[in-house]
């Protein structure tokens, strides 16, 4: 059943046209024609989960497979949360607008620790169980005075899985809420679930058997067939499932990188194309790079086939190519040249995530440089050499310098750099180290004519993560203070530095939860009823932690966080009480031994434990390891069958450099166009428009001229913006040309390119010396519908229409940009009114059409809509809601 998202999605929330399902390159299947629906829920709001590229990524392969359909679903904003509850309707897929309980599978993202409480708030708003014990209609475990037993009933719930990062991880604090996860790469993992579930769906399996076929499938972890055990780890409860879970990997497939072009503004606007994937450099605090080892870089020429690609089918002004490290991708600097090269003329920018600062070097600034040159951010993590050794960082003090010092010399004048503080082994002379290696890079960086070097720095706060060397540590929060305020002291006396600090109470939660075992499930479960959600930003860090710090303490686990909050972890703590008296080889020893079983020893992400262990003294010592994409093997037990062998390719020669882009300021022709803005596309912004007509223009390969200057503009002008929610079919825009165009080759072209609720009505060649449309607006001619709140007939309204044409003076109070007050005859802006028909409903008071012509030029003239309802209570006495605006046209003078 289709939910009745109309009177939800409208205009009085903040941007509606997140839930429009409409983008570029959605996927549009039939529903009755395949056998499976899959959702993938992305348990953020939509500017980021729809420009997470495995999100993309995912959503592509799987409806590329026949008979799967996959739709999408997103965290609503607050203001349609309260919507959807107030009308108790159910969260919904954006494209289908069908309820999620009618799909068959529904799976989420988690990629944080604390991001459950956003799934859970899905969860709810679609009126699903929260945990699959409820969906199987079983009784919990509690419930039934010991372990919980499977009931083997069917269900009308879809089955729920997470994957991602955290989801691989450790899923345990999460086990109650899903029927299975998905552990690692999902490009070839999600279309065997999909078989299996089709074939299951077919035999009429129950919810139980499906589980067990599912459990069958490498990558799949289905929680309900393991139980914990008093030490908190977990094994199977039955023979036929895997003793250890598989974590998955898969070769990038740059293609189905393209794909969800949003009109919406996103949090990554731009085409992004995976280079290499996994990374070997054995920073022992990064488990993203343990995570996803091997490293497997993508061949340069399907790259740049997709790159090139993608800018045509998607619009995009620029496009960004990623890896955890992507400097380590060898063919960086050919692959970044020959795209330049290539698009040149269109005024395309290239951006990289956080770089090795060590292999920055000119031919990567060349290929980041320009007209629109970027940001640049490095990531030294620490401060000194002995802590960037610990960690395993393979960064010199001079490597560091050299790269900065060329990225000035290459014209960045502001560099972000990311550090760390609470590493293990940190002194406070490390933690200063910090702000004496930026002052010490900005006095090498200073030269005659140029500006100093500025940094943006970000400090965050250290957290251990599992299948990390560093999994077994701990630091206290009050040690994260006291580092913070020695380095803010330091900045006091350092100009040109800004700093940000992350909140160190959010720190230990996340490392609470994030290395806990099932018995944090019932305190995800509380925070989330005790307000938590949406945790990562800024604005609710005081709630998140209150919620968090409550559920923690009914749950009775305050004595173990405070464990994680006052660092009882501490590895070196145990290592300076070896080193003042026992012997040399005494075995390192903690509170938490390294040899007693982790919630999360159960998943297999082919890094061998001991090896761990063994990485953790090289630590202790500070010792490095090579990086063994580039030199020899260090034996952390991934390379093999099951997981594959690096894969480095050498790079190509590197294209000459063609030329940095010149904007082509010519202007050859001059065209209007007229154009509406109908049905959905009324909820889209003014500023999403002008950013749709310059993606249209680019994939339409239309001429279009730039402004000149250091930030080139297209030189499309829109004559006036219309309201959020209001349609039109009389909306005016100039568009200049480099080269003429024949004015129906251009119309063709352009209307090709446009959504079909944004018709062209016509299109004129206009002098290229005449001025632009946004000065010729003299009027405007709209049809507004108005409804009484009392009841009327239509001779009282035909009355009230005539009296405002009467008379002469009607004042109103208008507050002034400068917040002074002034009066203004609106009767002297309205030139023709008219009642066009009124329509009596039977549950609502009598609405009227009112079609008006009034005043509208760009030096504050104006008559607006709401304004005619002023007209109309001055005369009638009468309350009235204006319903729905269309501006008919607007009238240009000469």
């Amino acid at each position: 059943m289709v939910v009745a998202v109309e009177r939800l999605i409208t205009s009085d929330i903040l941007k509606p046209a997140r839930y429009l399902g409409n983008e570029l390159l959605a996927v549009h299947k039939p529903w009755d024609t395949t056998a499976i629906h899959w959702v993938l829920t992305y348990p953020e709001v939509y500017e980021v989960g729809a420009s997470n590229l495995g999100h993309i990524i995912l959503y592509n392969i799987l409806n590329a497979q026949p008979r799967q359909l996959c739709d999408r679903a997103y965290l609503p904003g607050k203001d349609l949360a309260a919507k959807l509850r107030e009308t108790n309707t159910p969260l919904f897929a954006v494209e289908s607008k069908r309820s999620l309980t009618e799909f068959d599978i529904l799976g989420f993202s988690l990629s944080y620790e604390l991001g459950a409480t956003n799934i859970l708030e899905m969860l709810d708003l679609a009126g699903i169980p929260l945990t699959w014990r409820e969906r199987q209609g079983g009784r919990g475990a509690d419930e039934q005075g010991g372990r919980g037993e499977l009931t083997d009933t069917q269900s009308c719930f879809p089955l729920i899985f997470a994957g991602g990062q955290t989801a691989t991880s450790n899923p345990e604090p999460y086990a109650d809420f899903f029927d299975f996860f998905a552990l690692g790469d999902g490009e070839e993992l999600l279309p065997e679930i999909g078989l299996v579930l089709e074939e299951g769906k077919q035999a009429g399996l129950s919810r139980e058997h499906l589980l067990l076929d599912l459990a069958q499938i490498p990558g799949v972890y289905v929680p309900q067939f393991y139980d914990m055990a008093e030490d908190g780890s977990v094994h199977p409860r039955r023979p036929d499932v895997p003793k250890r879970i598989l974590r998955r990997v898969a070769t990038p497939i740059p293609a189905y990188s393209i794909g969800l072009v949003p009109y919406v503004e996103t949090v990554h606007d731009r085409l992004t194309i995976e280079i290499r994937r996994g990374c070997t450099r054995g920073c022992r605090f990064c488990q993203p790079g343990m995570l996803t080892r091997p490293a497997r870089d993508v061949e340069p020429d399907r790259v740049v086939k997709a790159i090139e690609q993608g800018m045509r089918a998607t619009g995009y002004n620029e496009f960004s190519l990623l890896s955890l490290s992507c400097s380590d991708y060898l063919s960086l600097p050919a692959v970044g040249m020959e795209i330049k090269n290539r698009l040149k003329n269109e005024n395309i920018s290239l951006t990289l995530p956080s770089q090795r600062v060590d292999r920055f070097d000119e031919n990567i600034a060349n290929i980041l440089g320009g007209t629109r040159q970027g940001g640049l951010t490095f990531a030294p993590e620490a401060g000194t050499q002995r802590m960037r050794d610990i960690v395993n960082k393979g960064l010199t003090n001079e490597e560091l310098l050299r790269g900065v010092k060329t990225a000035w010399e290459q014209g960045w004048d502001k560099i972000k750099l990311y550090f760390m503080i609470g590493l293990p082994g940190e002194t406070d002379i490390d933690v200063l180290g910090i702000a004496e290696t930026v002052s010490w890079l900005q006095r090498e960086c200073r030269g005659k004519g140029r500006k100093p070097l500025n940094f943006n720095l970000t400090i965050s706060n250290f957290t251990p993560k599992p299948h990390t060397p560093f999994q077994w540590h701990s630091v206290s929060t009050a040690e994260f203070k006291r580092k913070q305020n020695l380095l803010r002291q330091e900045f006091r006396q350092i100009k040109g530095v800004k700093v940000n600090f992350t909140d160190v109470r959010i720190s230990a939660m996340e490392d609470f939860v994030g290395r806990g075992d099932r018995n944090l499930s019932k305190v995800v479960r509380r925070a989330w009823e005790l307000g938590a959600g949406m945790d990562s930003w800024y604005e609710n860090l005081d709630r998140a932690f209150s919620a968090w710090g409550s559920a923690i303490a009914q749950a009775g686990l305050d004595w173990k966080y405070r464990q994680v909050e006052n660092g009882e972890g501490n590895l070196f703590h145990a290592e300076e009480h070896r080193s003042r008296g026992a012997e040399e080889n005494t075995p390192l020893s903690t509170p938490h031994s390294l040899d007693i079983p982790l919630p999360w020893d159960h998943i297999d992400t082919g890094i061998d434990k001991k090896w761990l262990q063994e990485d953790l003294q090289r630590a202790l010592e500070a010792a490095i390891v090579p990086d063994c994409s580039f030199e020899g093997c260090s034996h952390c037990g991934v390379c093999g069958i099951d997981f594959g062998h690096n894969i480095v390719i050498e790079s190509p020669a590197i294209p000459k450099f063609a030329g940095e882009f010149v904007p082509n300021t010519t202007k050859a022709q001059r065209l209007r166009v007229w154009f509406g803005k109908q049905g959905n596309m009324a909820l889209m912004s003014h500023l999403d428009l002008i950013r749709l007509f310059d993606r249209v223009v680019r994939r339409a390969g239309l001429p279009i001229a730039f402004t000149g200057g250091f930030h080139p503009m297209p030189r499309i002008s829109l004559a006036t913006a219309l309201a959020l929610g209001a349609t039109s079919s009389g909306e005016i825009a100039d568009f200049e040309l480099t080269v003429p165009v024949e004015v129906n080759t251009f119309r063709e072209k352009l209307t090709g390119e446009m959504p079909t609720d944004i018709p062209i009505y016509n299109v004129e060649q206009i002098d290229l010396k005449s001025s632009a449309a946004t000065q010729l607006l003299e009027t405007a001619e709209y049809l507004i519908t108005v409804a009484a709140l009392a009841e009327t007939t239509p001779i009282q309204w035909q009355n009230w229409i005539d009296t405002i044409k009467a008379k002469e003076e009607l004042w109103y109070e208008q507050i002034t940009k400068s917040g002074k007050s002034q009066l203004i005859n609106l009767r002297d802006r309205l030139f023709e009114l008219e009642l066009v028909e009124t329509h009596n409903h039977k549950t609502e008071s009598m609405s009227s059409v009112i079609r008006y012509l009034g005043s509208y030029r760009q030096d504050g003239l104006l008559l607006r809509p709401e304004q005619i309802l002023f007209m109309l209570e001055t005369v009638a006495n009468v309350e009235f809601q204006l319903l729905h605006i269309h501006r008919n046209r607007l009238i240009l003078g000469v």
